[in-house]
């Protein structure tokens, strides 16, 4: 008797951690619905702010104008590994929830210097664990279409800044984290360098499209 009483609280205590996790489950997975769902609506509304002002005519000579906080810079796509998001200025928290975020103090897509764009890798920047030297990267912007060929690749430390210097010639960074399918707080930096060119490739040149 004393036995079967003594168990009785340890079994309340049982049911009622069981379903504190399933309502803690429940509301972790609502979250990250909400999360997703917001992150692709956001995208959506911009990509139509987006194109709505492409239409407008712009003044000759164009020129890269500074964008304030939260701004929109334009677009970034990656045609063989069918990346295409919106980026916005900043590379806080909040930006990066809901698009790819340009690095304030680095330059302007169609600017001489160095641009760096920066995602999460479990999100936007997915794609890019398929990323190859030749790939093409073109970045659209009210102010033209600027297109790229990627260089290299390198994974660096966080604390690596020098992926953010200067360059004489405009250039693109793109900056993740890594590895891709690290759980939680990944220890690393995937960077994507990459060159302007005058030009997408003709189609006898473009790099091989198999996946790998």
């Amino acid at each position: 008797m004393k036995a079967r009483i003594a168990r009785k609280p340890f079994c309340a205590i049982l049911r009622w951690t069981r379903r504190a996790l399933l309502a803690a489950g429940f509301s972790l997975c609502a979250y990250s619905g909400f999360v997703f769902l917001d992150a692709q609506y956001f995208q959506h509304r911009q990509n139509l702010v987006l194109d709505r002002l492409l239409l407008k005519p712009l003044p000759s000579p164009v020129v890269p104008v500074s964008v304030p906080p939260l701004g929109l810079i334009g677009r970034i796509e990656i045609p063989r590994l069918g990346l295409s998001q919106i980026v916005m200025e900043g590379s806080d928290s909040k930006t990066l929830r809901r698009a790819v975020g340009h690095v304030p103090g680095t330059a302007l897509p169609g600017e001489s210097g160095n641009s760096a764009i920066t995602a999460h890798r479990d999100t936007f920047f997915r794609p890019l664990r398929k990323i190859r030297s030749g790939d093409l990267i073109s970045v659209t912007t009210l102010t033209g279409q600027y297109n790229y060929r990627v260089q290299s690749t390198e994974i660096v430390n966080p604390d690596n800044t020098e992926v953010l210097d200067p360059s004489s010639s405009e250039t693109l960074t793109l900056i993740t984290c890594y590895p891709f399918y690290f759980v939680g707080s990944a220890p690393h930096r995937f960077i994507v360098h990459a060159e302007r060119i005058a030009a997408p490739y003709p189609a006898a040149i473009l790099p091989n499209h198999r996946e790998f």
